[in-house]
């Protein structure tokens, strides 16, 4: 039993007292003390960080504004006035480039082939009028029993590459696409009507026959007119005429056949 306690106490022997942890713990104050003697004498005042976390720190800044009424800063008036000019900006339809009174114009003067055209407006590449026009041509052959959307869309594209190729040969200023597929797409509009009349009776016939060559040239009458007001190239109306025709001639067959 005594040789047991003889190990218990050996096992737990240390040389570390009491008195040597006071003795830390003051030289640790005491270079504390020193520390902060120094920044004293110094001058130099304690850092804010040792005081307060970093979230009160940002949260300190300089606030001179009153209660309910905040201060407005540069970005914040530059919103202001970006807010305000939404008044003055155009319409939407405007900045689509669907302009209905110009459309109005187009419709009107391929309709009345005798009227002169303008042609600052002619010279637009607007898209709207000949996408419902085609629709129409190719709804219109759906109720006569005729799928031919694929056949109208096909020739129109050919059509006004051929007609931009031919057109920029004979003119100086030359034509955009844009323009040749706006033109010849509101042309197309008499064709519509004729498409229109082959759903209520046939056009397999005489009077079919006839009213066929008179809307093909209404159409080509319209859209020469339009080209050489456009272009500037008087005189050359009936050049520019023959190509239109045969390519309107090619959706009278679709129609009447």
């Amino acid at each position: 039993m005594s040789n047991f306690e003889q190990f218990h106490f050996d096992f737990y022997q240390s040389n570390y007292t009491i008195d040597d942890q006071e003795e830390g713990y003051n030289s640790y104050g005491s270079n504390e003390n020193l520390y902060g003697s120094r920044k004293s004498q110094r001058g130099e005042p304690p850092p804010a960080s040792a005081f307060a976390p970093s979230e009160m720190l940002l949260s300190s800044q300089s606030y001179t504004g009153q209660i309910l009424q905040p201060t407005y800063s540069p970005d914040t008036l530059s919103h202001l006035s970006y807010a305000e000019g939404f008044d003055e900006e155009p319409p939407l339809l405007e900045e689509l480039g669907i302009n209905f009174e110009h459309i109005w114009q187009k419709t009107l003067t391929v309709l009345n082939p005798m009227k002169p055209a303008d042609g600052s407006i002619m010279n637009e590449t607007d898209l709207t009028g000949p996408m419902v026009f085609c629709l129409a041509l190719g709804a219109t052959l759906l109720l006569a029993g005729k799928v031919h959307f694929g056949y109208v869309y096909g020739m129109s594209a050919i059509g006004c590459l051929a007609m931009h190729a031919l057109l920029n040969l004979m003119s100086v200023p030359g034509v955009s696409h844009g323009c040749v597929a706006s033109v010849l797409g509101y042309c197309l509009l008499p064709m519509v009507i004729l498409s229109s009349s082959a759903v209520v009776f046939s056009l397999q016939g005489i009077p079919g026959t006839l009213l066929a060559l008179f809307i093909i040239g209404w159409c080509s009458l319209s859209a020469s007119k339009i080209f050489t007001s456009a272009l500037a190239m008087e005189g050359q109306q009936l050049l520019i005429a023959y190509p239109c025709a045969l390519l309107y001639g090619l959706f009278a067959l679709l129609t009447v056949f």
